[in-house]
């Protein structure tokens, strides 16, 4: 089960990579064995997110990746 506390700690990192990344998050998800329940005591934290990004980035000639990883 979740902390308080990691909650709190995995919102923060992903507030980092909107910041790093220059995007803006829109949905993120839990995945791996702890969203099926399958977590070990040393299981991470696995975050999958769907991201935008500004629209002067899709405009670009040269190209941008469009993962983040």
């Amino acid at each position: 089960m979740k902390t308080v506390e990691m909650v709190t700690k995995i919102k923060e990192e992903l507030r980092k990579i909107e910041a790093a990344e220059n995007v803006k998050i829109i949905l993120a998800v839990e995945s791996g064995s702890r969203a099926w329940g399958f977590e070990s005591p040393d299981s991470d934290y696995d975050v999958r997110f769907i991201y935008v990004r500004n629209k002067e980035d899709y405009l670009r000639l040269d190209p941008v990746r469009d993962v983040i990883e």
